[in-house]
């Protein structure tokens, strides 16, 4: 309980700092705003020549300037309707021409001519109405900027037309006006400034791109900045500028301060601790995401609005009270979304997804547990309702309804063309479709059939390639023994002499035996793949056999200079099996050791308590290079040695695997380079 107090106190004050932060950082931007002469920006300018305040100053003045000489010049021009241009002219007549069209009533007791006619004088009476409304409007515009003129004290300025001149002072010369300490000349295609500061202000296009509507030819503008009015403008922008910069040193300390606590707030919230993994739920966080959004998102607006009007109404020292519970709820719905995120629930937790999904289960179950017919039915009755329910989006529900339609005819024609490719033997085709419907099952099917066909081709077609090998080599390894014994026959028939006549009865006598050796390994070999051999399981002491079995091959193992290492664990393992067929597997192992293994190496027998089962592996070095892989060996009549010289028949790892596999076991065969593996895998005899 400490650690979760702790913990729940360290987040309420992490988050009163964010909010207190926030509340700074906006505090910082909105002093800021409410300062006439400097920004942000002012930071990083050195003269009062370069700021917004002179840039504004300067475009009030030349914009009034130019709009008096360049298109109003005085009320009488106003009248004569020349300051009226073309363009507002042809809006004029385009706007009275349709608004005519609409409300003039053709009378038809009058001719066309005389209606063409009374319907011209209309459209003309209208156009002048209209012009000299427009023109008054001028006059009160001329009259508006003379006024604006006067307010402007500080600026000495001249502007001529040639013909009319509007000035506060009697200098006319531009030598006059560049006696000055500051001044702006607009004058035959030239602009001359100074300072050079103005120049490099990056404000310089806005107080001067209203002077390019001046004729180059006859107008002018001269202005120039007294020295009373530098001053006064300087102290008042250094002032304002350092306010700025103070503004802007708090913005940028509170807001890194709600940065370093937001991402706090954002790292721990929903766990009572570091190790918490699980997120924890509150009151406020049961409110569905999308109207979560939909507060936040009416918030802003709503804060933006009371706070442009306090500050219209000179009462924006109250923001606070207006700002730190806005930005309270703020946070903790924002917070709550962070939960959701987290939790991975921030679209599954909203109030449109849990109506969709509703209305969604409730069609699938409804769809899932009827027929081709009911599922008919219910698409030709849902989908009316859901174009009555979508009817202000009803082209783009006619749009999925296409989608879905085309979609499902293409799932169809896919399986159609797939069907076909495999009715005409391309068993390797898959049919592919997307989604979970009946089609995609369907597919599915066809492709479990095909996969199903094709291994059974694949294994007719191994069955029938093994066939051919054993009979080759079944041919081939019985065939030597009997002509051997065929042609000692024939030699014993006319051999008189008793010494060769033994030593032919000799070969006779191994070669039958070999024979003989062949047909019994060929029966083993068919008896155990058969599954007809009786097998009596019981509890076998692996290693005793094992060890029993090299003291009985002795000989055979001085004879072949092989040194058998045994591995085992230090107390007793037992293994359920048929004592006889497994000691016959063994035996054959051992057999294909003697005949293959390398003379003079080692041989390795490791066994292996591997949890609910017994591990043999027998390793040795082969004495014939292994160019052929795991499998061909395992298969009847293959031998490690493709020249079939040695004395082997090429079914003892057959008949090995097909006796283990009888236990309920496993044998597998591994090559790696020379390395000939063998494992037998047996299940652990557990009751003792």
């Amino acid at each position: 309980m400490r650690n979760i107090s702790h913990a729940l106190i360290t987040k309420v004050l992490v988050f009163v700092l964010a909010i207190v932060c926030i509340t700074g950082t906006i505090k910082a931007i909105i002093d800021t705003e409410l300062v006439d002469e400097a920004d942000f920006s002012s930071i990083y300018q050195n003269d009062y020549f370069e700021s917004w305040a002179f840039a504004h100053e300067s475009q009030s003045l030349t914009t009034v300037l130019t709009q008096l000489i360049s298109k109003y010049k005085s009320e009488e021009y106003i009248l004569s309707g020349k300051a009226l241009a073309e363009q507002e002219m042809r809006e004029i007549e385009e706007e009275l021409f349709y608004d005519y069209n609409d409300s003039y009533r053709y009378n038809p007791k009058l001719s066309e001519v005389e209606n063409n006619r009374i319907a011209q004088e209309q459209y003309e009476e209208n156009i002048n109405r209209k012009k000299e409304a427009k023109i008054r409007e001028q006059v009160r515009e001329f009259y508006r900027l003379l006024d604006t003129l006067e307010s402007h004290e500080g600026i000495v300025y001249y502007a001529t037309d040639g013909e009319r001149v509007f000035s506060n002072s009697e200098r006319t010369k531009k030598e006059q006006f560049e006696s000055f300490n500051a001044y702006m000349l607009f004058e035959d295609y030239q602009q001359k400034f100074y300072p050079d500061e103005v120049k490099e202000s990056r404000y310089f296009d806005y107080f001067t791109h209203e002077v390019e509507q001046l004729n180059p030819q006859t107008d002018i503008i001269y202005m120039a900045f007294t020295e009373s009015f530098l001053q006064q403008k300087i102290t008042e922008w250094e002032k304002d500028k350092a306010i700025a910069t103070r503004n802007f040193y708090e913005f940028i300390g509170f807001l890194v301060g709600f940065i370093l606590s937001f991402v706090y707030l954002v790292v721990v919230i929903g766990r009572t601790s570091w190790k918490d993994t699980e997120i924890h739920f509150n009151v406020i966080d049961k409110l569905y995401n999308d109207l979560n959004l939909l507060f936040i998102a009416c918030l802003t607006p709503m804060w933006i609005a009371v706070m442009d009007t306090m500050i219209v109404e000179g009462v924006h020292e109250l923001y606070m009270l207006i700002t730190v519970p806005v930005y309270i709820i703020a946070l903790l719905l924002i917070l709550s979304l962070i939960k959701h995120m987290k939790n991975r629930t921030l679209l599954q937790h909203t109030l449109i997804y849990q109506l969709l999904y509703k209305v969604f289960i409730w069609g699938k179950s409804i769809f899932d547990s009827g027929r081709t017919g009911v599922k008919i039915a219910l698409l030709v009755i849902g989908y009316p309702v859901v174009v009555a329910a979508t009817i202000f989006m009803f082209p783009i529900t006619i749009g999925l309804a296409v989608w879905f339609a085309m979609r499902k005819v293409k799932s169809f024609n896919r399986i159609k063309e797939g069907v076909e490719q495999i009715k005409n033997g391309d068993l390797h085709h898959r049919i592919d479709v997307e989604g979970q419907g009946e089609f995609s099952q369907l597919a599915d099917n066809i492709n479990r059939i095909t996969d199903g066909l094709k291994k059974s081709v694949d294994s007719e077609i191994k069955s029938e390639r093994l066939k051919t090998e054993l009979i080759t080599n079944v041919s081939h390894d019985i065939r030597t023994p009997l002509t051997s014994i065929i042609t000692y026959v024939d030699l014993l028939k006319i051999e008189n002499d008793p010494e060769k006549m033994a030593e032919y009865i000799d070969v006779l006598d191994q070669k039958s035996k070999r024979l003989k050796l062949l047909t019994d390994d060929l029966f083993e070999a068919a008896k155990a793949s058969s599954g007809n051999m009786p097998v009596q399981l019981e509890r076998i002491d692996i290693v005793s056999l094992l060890t029993q079995g090299i003291g009985e091959m002795d000989e055979k193992i001085e004879a072949s200079a092989l040194d058998f290492k045994l591995s085992h664990p230090t107390e007793k393992v037992y293994v359920q099996a048929d004592g006889k067929l497994l000691w016959r597997s063994i035996e054959n192992l051992f057999s294909n050791i003697f005949k293959y293994a390398q003379p003079a190496s080692r041989v390795y027998i490791d066994v292996e308590d591997v949890g609910n089962e017994i591990r043999v592996i027998f390793k040795n070095i082969s004495a014939y290079e292994l160019n052929i892989s795991a499998e061909e060996l395992m298969e009847r009549f293959k031998r490690g040695d493709e020249s079939r010289s040695s004395q082997g028949s090429g079914l003892g790892l057959s008949i090995a695997e097909s006796l283990i596999d009888i236990q309920h076991g496993k044998f597998i065969v591994q090559v790696d380079g020379d390395l000939f593996k063998a494992i037998i895998s047996l299940p652990k005899f557990l009751n003792e």
